[in-house]
């Protein structure tokens, strides 16, 4: 009698085992979002008043150092109107804008990044940015590789993309599997949510 119920403890233990191994599995998974940089330039919009104002009140400030007196209202006028066309510019830029990043991971080693960065023309023209400019930034966009297959590893709940040239990018996976979490860049955090 002690046999069978040890047998069927150790049954239930490896049935728990396969079960918790299939649910950390990633392969099979897809992850998207359909612009990563949306709350970043949400963040950095959120603050461009304060922004315009502190480099309004800086450009003031050199050149009444630089001509020896207080600026007049011209210069004062002058200065409002290139912050304006500058926070134009920053605004047009932020909404033309999309990264759009999915990953699939297709075995337990091999993942699949594909990254689609797009600008609107229309965007660009909204920012003040000439026709030679917007053709030569839309060409060094086009030269961007779309899709990339990476390695990977997943230590606890870190994915950790495998990348020889550029070095290794680490992910985090939510606990309830739902989420993959990264970074762009050093101030730039994106969520990447689970489709499938």
């Amino acid at each position: 009698m002690k046999t069978g119920t040890t047998l069927l403890a150790i049954a239930a233990a490896m049935m728990f085992a396969m079960n918790l191994q299939a649910q950390n599995s990633l392969v099979g998974r897809t992850y998207y979002n359909a612009n990563i940089m949306t709350d970043a330039l949400n963040e950095a919009t959120k603050d461009m008043d304060k922004k315009v104002q502190d480099a309004k009140t800086e450009e003031i400030a050199k050149l009444e150092k630089k001509e020896g007196r207080k600026a007049t209202r011209a210069e004062i006028a002058e200065i409002d109107a290139k912050m304006q066309k500058a926070q134009m510019m920053m605004e047009a830029m932020t909404k033309g804008m999309t990264t759009e990043l999915t990953v699939t991971f297709k075995t337990e080693k091999e993942a699949v990044m594909k990254a689609n960065i797009s600008v609107s023309d229309e965007a660009l023209k909204n920012a003040g940015i000439g026709w030679m400019k917007r053709k030569a930034l839309k060409a060094a966009i086009a030269l961007i590789p779309s899709t990339e297959k990476s390695s990977y590893i997943v230590k606890d709940n870190l994915v950790i993309m495998i990348d020889d040239d550029e070095g290794n990018d680490t992910l985090r996976l939510s606990n309830d599997g739902k989420y993959l979490f990264g970074k762009f860049d050093k101030k730039t955090d994106y969520k990447l949510t689970r489709t499938q």
